[in-house]
Parts: C-alpha cells; sequence; structure tokens
C-alpha cells in the first residue's frame, strides 16, 4: 500500500509540473503578443483557453487523495488536450494553405463573446488573422509549437492514465 501511495503522490506532482508548464506556455503566447508584436487569431485563443483547462484539471488533480479523482482529472487533461490539438492543427493548416481562413468572420465573434474575453480582453479577445504568419521561433512557427505542446501533453497523461489502468480505485459502497 506504500507504494501505491508513493506513485499516486508522483503522479500528482507530475500534475502540478504540466499545469506549470502550461501556465509557461500561456507567458509564453503573451511574450509573443505584447513583446514580438504577434496578434493572437481566434484559433490561438482557443488554444490559449485549452491550455488554462489542462492547468486547472492538473491542479485539481493534484489535489485529490485517491487514484479516482486523479483519473477522472486526468481524463478531463487529455480532453483538453485533444480540443487544443484540434485547434492548434486547423491554425496550423490553414497557414500552410493561406486562401483557406480559419472563419475570422464566424469565430471571432463567438470567441469575443466568451466571460473570459470581457474580464480579460488583453489575454483572450481576438485581434488578429489566422492567415497571418508571423517568423518561426527555432524552426516551428507558433502554432506548430502549440500543436506539439498539446500532443505532448495528450500522450504523456494517456501513458499515464494506461500505466496506472490497474491501480486499486475505491468506489463508495464497494469493499474489496
Amino acid at each position: 500500500m506504500n507504494d501505491d501511495n508513493a506513485l499516486l503522490r508522483r503522479e500528482r506532482s507530475l500534475l502540478v509540473l504540466l499545469g506549470l508548464i502550461c501556465l509557461a506556455l500561456l507567458a509564453g503566447a503573451l511574450y509573443f503578443q505584447y513583446v514580438e508584436h504577434q496578434d493572437p487569431c481566434p484559433l490561438c485563443i482557443l488554444g490559449r483557453y485549452f491550455l488554462i483547462l489542462i492547468a486547472v484539471f492538473a491542479f485539481l488533480g493534484a489535489r485529490m487523495t485517491s487514484w479516482r479523482g486523479v483519473r477522472v482529472l486526468e481524463a478531463l487533461v487529455v480532453l483538453s488536450a485533444a480540443g487544443g490539438a484540434v485547434a492548434a492543427a486547423k491554425l496550423v493548416w490553414v497557414q500552410a494553405f493561406p486562401s483557406y481562413s480559419c472563419g475570422f468572420d464566424t469565430l471571432q465573434p463567438i470567441v469575443d463573446s466568451l466571460p473570459f474575453a470581457h474580464w480579460l480582453p488583453g489575454v483572450f479577445k481576438v485581434q488578429g488573422l489566422c492567415e497571418t504568419t508571423y517568423p518561426a521561433t527555432l524552426g516551428l512557427t507558433m502554432p506548430m509549437w502549440a500543436l506539439l505542446a498539446f500532443i505532448v501533453a495528450f500522450l504523456a497523461v494517456m501513458l499515464s492514465l494506461w500505466r496506472n489502468r490497474h491501480r486499486q480505485v475505491s468506489w463508495p459502497g464497494i469493499r474489496r
């Protein structure tokens, strides 16, 4: 049982690390927005929402004291990472084929009407177009980096869920 507790503590520590990485990625996006003057498009803003969801679910998962709670929140991390990967992949595709739009006319009012766009417009308000490409950083564009980050988060947490699938889960009312 002590070994199981040690593994649960390690899992929770990894979730804290994942949450911190997501916050660092968000800080990086803000650096590129305000220092490098790279305006975020609707899909970029959706990516920011998914980063925050991953961080929130990871931090909540790190607070759980049972494998069951950790697994539920890790599943939510996986779903958020998948959503972020879809948004980033679409943006990579739009920038590879600039004649296709991300649907700025359709997406922009939806993204800008979300509560966070009103509460923190400097972070969540659409200011750019998806077709606008900015210089690559270390050989990859920002959407490519975002796609890579979401895929790594998705795969890492899926691997963790798979690796820990046999850990004891206590269900209310059921004894083992």
